[in-house]
């Protein structure tokens, strides 16, 4: 395999925005200091404003340059330690959000039925008003419960504030039932604690870095795919399980086009010749892990012929890779991912993935997964929440997902209908996440709203779920505004800032003032008691005893190097039951589930229907910037990619043989249609599954550039399988037909 630079997963975009715009003028103070501090000879602006990036959860450090009150170009912050002077390519794109013309200008009222999109504008007082009015009524009729919050981005954190200041504890991400629940239970089921974000992967330094079902390179996030880059440049190799040959897969030592559903299959083939040949690390879980007994015995009958027809991986390749990826211990590293709901099975499986690190002896080791901590910020000195709320709604009164360890959001869309649930919602406030292509089923989502007597939602863009609201405040972008300080937990210790670099654009406002204004209207002012989000964050600051001139300039400060791995004097432990990390499960065992990963073949699809997977494309953010002019430049719609042997035998495809580029309508198992999507007809895919980018096919009238491009694949879902441990929602259990559309076939 040759060698490949970062330039090849990484392309920086630095040319200037492609939207004209204007913005409103320069923001020149904050916390009392020339915000233009920061002079940059090369730029092609006056000033250079450091702050963080918010077109993925990633949250790079970025410099903004600013001429006359307008940005003309975002940079990778060199001191920043996740972007490293880098951006991915989507990161460039803030400049098409900022500049986006289809942005929410107004606040609005809904004057039509639910899902119609009619609205008239209003002032922000009378928007506010009828905000308070139906967050007073719904706790006088319901109580504060019976309001839930769905919130996804970093602003989101004022109105977790405010729903808790106001009695409610049903507050959910989508990014954790839909996306990484599993891998953060299975986790900490095996070692005691989850993975977070970023997740502290030693990339740089590992010999074999293995992605199964993880696309790093289409999947960007930044920093992890510039390790990447250094580890292969190093010498290091790639193993790559995917159905689909991605673009890492071009860059692997071993490709394994895997059956999709039978990844866990593989997994514990692996285990069996990792234990038989002895090639574990003995010393490791002799002193760190138990269970390993029970281990062995449940693996000795998963052999790879075992494996073989379940996975379609040969048998000699099963055993090769197993080999190969345990030659590199410690430094071997089993990429977790991010998407992890797929079947349904996911957590055992993510149980598998942590126990294979155990095998290899990399957790907590140089080369394989460290264990960082971060700087710590005292929190701001609130006023105490007096009310105590019921038990979140999320779950049926039943004991069903008994490990999950954040709320469901997929719950709480379940609670608002009728059901066996603690009690039924009635009311939603949305923060910056587009349900309708977020959850499963985008019917069921549909239908739960028609049951709310209110619903709020809080976005940039007019995205299909402000369609559905009664109330649509419109927030400005990221550039515009302050949020709180960021300090996650990372191999280096830092603390970033998210200063504004223009003022606020049209009457769009910050979420802060947003979450504020609404607090004073329902009596609440006490727990918002700061003028601004400037006075909140520079206390944080100050009260660590860290500088604010300092971090404003630099938009990053860096904390105590401390040791991250067993090489650099860190001591392991576990917080288990055990104390130990637990191979075999006593708690899965205890709540009747397998305490080691049992596979269970998936189910088939009908005949002549493939199973739909579903991705990411490296210049966007699911359907977050499908409407972001500035990066469709390089990527304006998706298209549904099929195996080329399979695409000249399709039905309905006599007349004319399916082509690169060619139009095609999906229909699923349930008769679904899609939009026309184009055709990808290519060897680089199994056969028996088709392949598209998530977040396209719009509807929204109100998004114009994205709106009828491509196909949704959400609206293709409309069947999931829940993971019975923590409640994550397996999507890739739909499958599709492709049919022609008439008029190609003439």
């Amino acid at each position: 395999m040759s060698d490949i630079s970062r330039r090849s997963f990484i392309k920086i975009g630095t040319a200037g925005a492609g939207a004209a715009a204007v913005g409103s003028g320069l923001l020149s103070q904050w916390w009392g200091l020339d915000s233009s501090a920061m002079p940059d000879p090369q730029t092609d602006g006056d000033q250079v404003i450091p702050t963080f990036c918010e077109l993925c959860f990633w949250k790079c450090g970025v410099l903004a340059h600013v001429r006359d009150g307008r940005v003309t170009k975002i940079t990778g912050n060199p001191e920043h330690p996740l972007s490293r002077g880098r951006l991915c390519p989507r990161g460039t794109g803030g400049i098409g959000l900022l500049y986006d013309p289809d942005r929410l200008k107004k606040p609005l009222v809904r004057t039509g039925k639910r899902g119609a999109e009619q609205f008239t504008e209003v002032s922000w007082d009378a928007a506010l008003d009828r905000v308070a009015e139906g967050m007073l009524r719904l706790r006088e009729r319901h109580g504060p419960e019976a309001l839930a919050l769905f919130s996804h981005g970093y602003g989101g954190s004022w109105f977790k504030h405010l729903l808790k200041a106001y009695g409610s504890a049903n507050i959910a991400a989508p990014s954790y039932a839909q996306c990484r629940g599993p891998r953060e239970v299975g986790f900490e089921l095996t070692f005691g604690q989850g993975l977070g974000s970023p997740e502290p992967l030693d990339i740089e330094n590992t010999r074999c870095l293995t992605l199964i079902g993880g696309h790093l390179g289409e999947n960007m996030h930044n920093t992890q795919v510039q390790d990447m880059a250094r580890a292969i440049s190093r010498g290091a190799q790639l193993v790559v399980v995917d159905p689909r040959f991605s673009t890492a897969a071009g860059k692997a030592k071993y490709w394994l086009p895997i059956k999709p559903g039978t990844d866990l299959a593989l997994l514990l083939a692996w285990m069996h010749v990792i234990i038989s040949e002895k090639l574990y690390d003995a010393d490791y879980l002799q002193q760190h892990a138990i269970g390993f007994d029970q281990l062995k015995a449940h693996v000795a009958d998963k052999t790879p012929d075992w494996a073989y027809p379940h996975t379609g991986i040969r048998p000699e390749l099963i055993a090769e890779t197993a080999r190969f990826i345990a030659g590199a211990k410690p430094a071997s590293i089993i990429h977790p991912g991010r998407r992890t709901t797929w079947y349904g099975d996911d957590t055992q499986r993510q149980r598998a993935v942590a126990i294979l690190a155990a095998l290899l002896g990399s957790w907590g080791r140089r080369g394989g997964f460290l264990l960082p901590s971060g700087m710590d910020l005292p929190a701001f000195p609130y006023t105490s929440y007096h009310h105590k709320p019921k038990t979140i709604a999320d779950k049926p009164k039943q004991t069903l997902y008994p490990l999950a360890g954040e709320t469901l959001a997929s719950g709480l869309c379940d609670a608002t209908m009728k059901g066996d649930f603690p009690y039924n919602l009635k009311g939603w406030i949305v923060y910056g996440s587009n349900l309708i292509q977020a959850l499963p089923d985008p019917r069921q989502t549909q239908k739960a709203i028609e049951g709310l007597e209110f619903m709020v939602a809080v976005d940039v863009l007019p995205s299909e779920i402000c369609g559905w609201a009664d109330v649509v405040l419109p927030e400005c972008t990221y550039l515009e505004r302050c949020d709180d300080v960021h300090a996650p937990s990372y191999k280096e210790p830092y603390v970033a800032v998210r200063q504004p670099v223009i003022e606020p654009m049209y009457d769009a406002k910050p979420g802060w003032w947003i979450a504020r204004e609404i607090a004073h209207r329902i009596g609440l002012e006490d727990y918002f008691p700061w003028k601004d989000s400037f006075e909140y964050a520079k206390h944080r600051v100050k009260q660590a005893g860290y500088s604010c001139a300092e971090l404003q300039k630099k938009g990053v400060l860096r904390g105590k190097q401390v040791p991250v791995c067993q090489e650099e004097g860190l001591a392991l432990s576990f917080d288990t039951p055990s104390g130990k990390i637990e191979l075999h499960s006593e708690a899965l065992k205890n709540l009747g589930f397998h305490p080691i990963p049992e596979y269970s073949p998936p189910e088939e699809g009908p005949p002549g229907m493939f199973r739909l997977l579903f991705g990411r494309a490296p210049m966007h953010t699911f359907g977050r910037t499908s409407n972001n002019r500035f990066l469709s430049q390089v990527f304006d719609e998706n298209e549904v990619w099929i195996n080329s042997r399979v695409a000249r035998g399709l039905p309905g495809f006599e007349e004319r043989p399916l082509k690169t580029g060619d139009k095609v309508v999906l229909v699923n198992q349930d008769g679904v249609k899609s939009n026309p999507v184009r055709a990808r007809v290519t060897e680089r895919i199994r056969g028996d599954c088709v392949y598209m980018v998530h977040g396209w096919g719009h509807t929204a009238k109100g998004l114009r550039y994205a709106r009828g491009r491509g196909a949704s694949d959400s609206e293709l879902i409309t069947r999931y399988k829940v993971d019975p441990i923590m409640g994550g929602t397996g999507m890739n259990v739909n499958f599709v037909r492709l049919e022609p559309l008439p008029e190609q076939l003439s």
